[in-house]
């Protein structure tokens, strides 16, 4: 059967992925004050983070409405799914659930399931990866569909962030931990629940710190590695993403391990500096 894998643009696809004719990105829209951008491959990383660095506002974003996906829909793929941000996090998925029953309403029966990831980022890009590998395998829709279920059920993501100033100006911090955190130099280790929101794991006084106790954490936690797809994703700090490879790579045995940058909405939490990692 064939098959088609519409992911949000909060998941980064690596080149290979946007080359390959099963996917499909819907994008999501960002916002700092007058300044609006596609989150799309034209978004420009460093304008966006200078934007926001300058503004004393908060960036916002907008989930793609439930037409866009429903155009994502429209193939003819026997087998369509779709992986979108938490549904803890944004509306995407209620727009992508939206978006199949305008597309049923309208084309009639086609077998399209929409995965809550639970996460966001890469945990997306690892979970449009899982679909794949299982349609490849010949999996029947029903058997991908639990499948996958089962791997989010699972899956863990965890972050580690330069500045909280996107986290304060969204209200998620308070201005009083926001300037302690900053100036005793800590730095929050976050990770995800399994509902899909956001909490703290544990801190550390410096960057370093802190990326080895989210090192730490995600080792201590992954079962069965060398089965498993670790992925990084940075924003705007290649080098502090390589480092962190090679020394995954020197405590833990994966099956793959793959660095990727931030897409624009990933950009807006992350911020300049920001480490995320997946498996």
């Amino acid at each position: 059967m064939s098959y088609k894998i519409v992911v949000d643009s909060c998941g980064e696809l690596p080149e290979k992925l946007k080359e390959d004719g099963h996917f499909q990105t819907v994008s999501l829209e960002l916002f700092v004050d007058d300044y609006h951008v596609t989150d799309d491959e034209h978004f420009n990383q460093k304008e966006f983070l200078r934007k926001v660095k300058e503004s004393p506002n908060c960036p916002k974003s907008a989930c793609p409405s439930p037409e866009a996906f429903q155009e994502a829909y429209d193939c003819e793929a026997d087998h369509v799914y779709a992986v979108t941000l938490s549904a803890q996090l944004s509306g995407s998925y209620n727009s992508a659930e939206l978006g199949k029953n305008l597309y049923l309403e309208e084309k009639g029966e086609k077998k399209i399931h929409v995965f809550d990831s639970k996460s966001a980022s890469i945990g997306e890009t690892l979970i449009a990866m899982k679909i794949q590998e299982y349609e490849e395998a010949g999996c029947s829709f029903e058997e991908v569909v639990a499948k996958v279920d089962a791997y989010i059920a699972e899956q863990n993501t965890y972050f580690v962030l330069e500045t909280l100033e996107t986290l304060r100006k969204n209200g998620r911090l308070s201005n009083i931990k926001a300037f302690v955190a900053s100036a005793l130099n800590i730095k929050p280790v976050m990770g995800s629940t399994s509902e899909g929101s956001i909490c703290q794991l544990s801190q550390a006084r410096g960057m370093g710190k802190a990326l080895d106790k989210m090192i730490t954490t995600l080792l201590s936690r992954v079962k069965n590695p060398e089965q498993k797809i670790l992925a990084i994703s940075h924003c705007n700090c290649p080098e502090r993403a390589q480092t962190i490879l090679e020394k995954v790579k020197s405590l833990g045995k994966f099956k793959d391990v793959f660095v990727i940058d931030t897409a624009g909405i990933s950009s807006m939490y992350a911020n300049d500096g920001g480490v995320i990692m997946a498996v």
